[in-house]
């Protein structure tokens, strides 16, 4: 009978072993997968940023040459 309790115990490590090293396994995955979104993230604010600062100087030269065609008088 005792032999019966240690096999079931025995069994249960095993299990409980394996579980872990799957749930471990599977976490190293889980952080990979988020530092490389963290990555992307990081990519994508840099071209945000690029894209914005470029909308700016463009509305920028836009401006300027709506002022300067303010200046022009159109004859009629």
């Amino acid at each position: 009978m005792e032999l019966v309790k240690f096999k079931e115990l025995e069994n249960k490590i095993k299990n409980l072993i394996s579980e872990h090293s799957l749930l471990k396994k599977k976490n190293q995955e889980l952080e990979e997968l988020l530092k490389n979104k963290g990555l992307e993230l990081e990519e994508a604010n840099i071209k945000i940023k690029g894209l914005t600062e470029e909308r700016n100087s463009i509305r920028t030269k836009v401006d300027s040459l709506l002022d300067l065609l303010q200046d022009i008088n159109v004859q009629k």
